[in-house]
């Protein structure tokens, strides 16, 4: 057995968010296109003592270290089905930006759980894993998964997708935060008295993904959810039209913000729309990332 394990996780983003009305549960049926995008946390399991989270890298002051955080719960999660102590150090590595819309909680929830896994030798099968995933939350089963996959349900259930090539992100990060219950009571409340359709994936998104052609994805992107964001946060439409000035073939707010996400044609469009939107005052920080990526990855 390992003294301990390094699992490699990807960020995502919404290529589409279809969301119905909120079901008696509180939760909202979705027709969520997740693509992994190559930025990474890395999430260190070791055998110890306890249970204790620690944290380094940019904003690392805002991830919570307590059993809160969802690497702590996955850790618990294996445990207690495999009638354990999840007596473990687990060090996040954040690169995926905190609290910014890109899944970064949830991929250290599938990070520590397959690191768990195999620091354990639980031998749990892939839909073991997944069943936990979903457990802890909507977009933890994407992030053990990576690549491209459309989630239905409340977005934990996935089909997988094909990619028929790399797509080119600019992801411009927020001076604040937005809490996603709140973007959704948003939603909600702007939605009130209207005729919320069932949510369906786009199939023109899903054959421009399979085809690979990012004219064609720029223009069959959408979220739901964007209205409700910027109702919250109204400044994130200076970023959009920031980055769709400066080139970006598409702009659309990542799920449930408050990061925006600008699709590009190619490396060099993305540098130039990246180099726009760093200077341009509308946003905290700048970041390029291509996809799709591979999900959850032991390292070693």
């Amino acid at each position: 057995m390992s003294a301990s394990v390094t699992v490699r996780v990807p960020a995502k983003v919404n290529v589409q968010l279809a969301v119905g009305a909120a079901r008696p549960d509180g939760f909202h049926d979705l027709a969520n296109v997740f693509l992994a995008v190559g930025l990474y946390d890395e999430v260190t399991v070791t055998a110890a003592d306890e249970l204790r989270v620690t944290c380094d890298g940019p904003d690392a002051g805002q991830v919570p270290l307590d059993r809160t955080n969802l690497a702590a719960r996955a850790a618990e999660a294996l445990a207690v089905r495999y009638g354990r102590t999840p007596d473990v150090h687990i060090h996040i590595a954040k690169d995926i930006p905190v609290a910014g819309g890109m899944a970064g909680g949830s991929a250290d929830g599938a990070g520590a759980l397959l690191a768990c896994d195999a620091l354990w030798g639980t031998g749990a099968s892939r839909d073991e894993l997944l069943d936990i995933c979903a457990e802890l939350g909507s977009d933890v089963p994407f992030s053990l998964v990576g690549g491209a996959a459309l989630g239905t349900g409340r977005g934990e259930k996935l089909t997988t997708l094909e990619v028929g090539g790399t797509f080119h992100w600019v992801f411009a990060m927020a001076d604040r935060g937005l809490s996603t219950p709140a973007v959704f009571r948003e939603f909600d409340r702007l939605g009130a008295g209207m005729d919320i359709p069932e949510p369906l994936a786009s199939q023109a998104l899903l054959d421009a993904l399979a085809e690979g052609d990012p004219d064609a994805l720029a223009a069959a992107v959408s979220n739901d959810l964007q209205p409700a964001a910027l109702s919250l946060f109204p400044e994130l439409a200076d970023t959009l039209a920031a980055g769709r000035a400066a080139g970006a073939l598409t702009a659309l707010v990542s799920g449930s913000g408050p990061t925006t996400a600008f699709l590009a044609r190619d490396p060099e469009s993305a540098a130039k729309v990246a180099e726009a939107l760093s200077v341009s005052g509308t946003c905290r920080t700048v970041r390029t990332a291509s996809g799709p990526a591979p999900g959850a990855t032991v390292l070693g």
